[in-house]
């Protein structure tokens, strides 16, 4: 949880809870704000109280409906998950898993290969896995590119989708020039279909978990990923666009407070 930066379970919380799912944080990390472009946060690692945390919920008889997973700190974090996963989830439960480790072609500063192995480990328990492209590439190990065309996310489609239990949604991608948004693909019935939306000038952070947030919480309430991946690409579009029409410090995460509205409809 991050204090400042609007991403991860200070993102998730507000949004999963507008479109009337219940939300139960497992906090792993407190942090005066996110790490992307901004310095001197602190940090508070919680790992070490994790498996109390989940053992009084086992306790108690917790059964969630979804288990969602979006950026974890350490290999040990990524155990734990799993964890939760093999002892929460039935086959009625749906597991969505975010891989948060990459972006613009590179590891998030602290990760390595051995970490890059554990989230495609975790990626294999999903039912649905969010990977951007950078992500996408170091899970698959296909080479990333910046300019690419419908064959090369074709590609990377195939090979993450042997990774997953159905469903793989591309974030940051789209078929039409000027545009971004998510390729959603669902291997079971071998369906691929494109959600964009237009693109903003500059570096927003946050959107991933913004997006997979409001995926989560309409799948959670039924909606099939395919309407999700639309309404979570609208919804984080009208939050970028808010803040870029604003000129607000992007650093601080995107505008998306005053759309919590429009979850609240779709419930």
């Amino acid at each position: 949880m991050s204090g400042i930066g609007k991403c991860s379970l200070t993102a998730a919380i507000p949004i999963i809870s507008a479109a009337g799912a219940e939300c139960n944080p497992i906090p792993t990390a407190v942090l005066s704000s996110h790490t992307g472009n901004i310095s001197g946060y602190t940090f508070r690692d919680l790992t070490d109280d994790l498996y109390d945390y989940i053992a009084h919920w086992k306790k108690i008889g917790i059964r969630p409906d979804t288990i969602y997973s979006g950026y974890l700190g350490s290999v040990e974090q990524i155990e734990f998950v799993a964890s939760v996963i093999r002892d929460f989830s039935d086959e009625k439960t749906l597991v969505i898993v975010d891989p948060a480790m990459a972006d613009s072609g590179v590891l998030y500063t602290g990760f390595d290969v051995s970490f890059a192995d554990k989230i495609k480990k975790l990626c294999s328990m999903a039912d649905v896995i969010t990977p951007n492209l950078t992500e996408a590439c170091i899970l698959t190990g296909i080479g990333y590119r910046e300019v690419y065309d419908e064959s090369y996310i074709a590609s990377l489609i195939d090979a993450l989708s042997l990774l997953t239990g159905r469903y793989v949604i591309l974030t940051g991608v789209s078929d039409k020039a000027g545009m971004t948004g998510c390729c959603v693909y669902d291997s079971l019935n071998s369906d691929l279909r494109y959600f964009s939306s237009e693109k903003c000038d500059g570096v927003y952070y946050g959107t991933g978990d913004v997006f997979s947030s409001v995926l989560t919480a309409l799948m959670t309430n039924g909606i099939n990923i395919f309407e999700a991946a639309e309404k979570a690409v609208e919804f984080t579009y009208k939050a970028v666009y808010e803040t870029y029409t604003e000129g607000t410090d992007t650093r601080l995460g995107i505008a998306f407070e005053k759309f919590l509205g429009d979850l609240i409809r779709e419930e």
